[in-house]
């Protein structure tokens, strides 16, 4: 008789829906797509042939087999990565400077949860500024590591994930999608989204006007929210405040743009290459 085995990927999905109360949370902390985490919940459920949970609006709530199995994943994952940091045994220590957008730091929530644990010792300090900031100050030896949005002037890096772009509207109130289209850009200089978002809508004979600029999300997201602007995001980027634009919008559509890691030329520090290795696990497309 083939013994079964849990799939603790699975399994760290349904913990992290747990966690974080939704679908849509839990994909942020992972670094998915919501339809792979609610794939992932679907194929736990096959596989054990009972029903996990119930959604309740956006809200998800685990039925009694599901959390008699949330109790069971917990234990296991904990003896996972227990048995991990047991056999990397090799004692990694020093300090360790990464640089990523302010934008992007959710992707890497459980990386520097997960990094923590297994490299205690290691001091990492997180910079955020702009990717063409970032990358200038990898090339100084300034920083050990930086995640960046690809830039077209200066591409290097190397390349882990491709991220598509949106329109995105506040979730209750948006503004009126005739020329001039009210935008939100980044600042100039902060990011290639400004760049993507001018070029697309020149090319096709569309006016806009600039109605705020900022140099983060968290700067634009109010007037988009409050229904003054339209905005480009990722799917990572994406909060309960703002909903994407489908299609029918009339809109035209945005390309991808791609994630990169940069690190200077030299050969990297053992914390650097170990972080990147994380880094790369979480985001690699194959991670999905």
């Amino acid at each position: 008789m083939r013994a079964e085995t849990l799939d603790l990927s699975l399994l760290r999905t349904l913990v992290a829906v747990a966690d974080t109360g939704s679908v849509t949370a839990a994909a942020r902390r992972l670094a998915y797509t919501q339809s792979t985490v609610s794939m992932q919940l679907r194929r736990l459920e096959e596989a054990l042939g009972v029903a996990l949970h119930e959604r309740e609006g956006r809200r998800i709530r685990f039925t009694a087999e599901g959390q008699r199995l949330l109790g069971h994943a917990r234990r296991l994952l904990a003896l996972n990565d227990e048995a991990l940091a047991d056999m990397r045994t090799r004692r990694v220590v020093g300090e360790l400077t990464l640089g990523i957008p302010e934008d992007y730091a959710s992707l890497l929530t459980s990386v520097f949860a997960y990094f923590h644990q297994l490299y205690p010792e290691v001091r990492l300090q997180v910079v955020c500024a702009t990717s063409a900031d970032l990358v200038g100050r990898v090339r100084q030896g300034e920083l050990d590591l930086a995640l960046v949005t690809r830039q077209r002037h200066s591409p290097g890096g190397e390349v882990i994930r491709r991220e598509p772009l949106a329109w995105a509207v506040g979730s209750q109130r948006q503004p009126s999608l005739v020329d001039p289209l009210p935008l939100a850009l980044y600042s100039p200089g902060a990011d290639l989204f400004r760049e993507v978002a001018e070029q697309v809508l020149a090319a096709a004979g569309r006016d806009w006007r600039l109605a705020y600029t900022s140099q983060s999300m968290a700067g634009l997201t109010p007037v988009v929210q409050a229904g003054l602007a339209i905005v480009v995001v990722t799917q990572n980027m994406l909060t309960p405040e703002l909903r994407v634009l489908e299609a029918s919008s009339g809109l035209p559509p945005l390309p991808a743009v791609e994630l990169a890691l940069h690190r200077p030329p030299h050969r990297p520090a053992e914390p650097a290459r170990r972080l990147a290795e994380l880094i790369r696990e979480q985001l690699s497309p194959g991670s999905d």
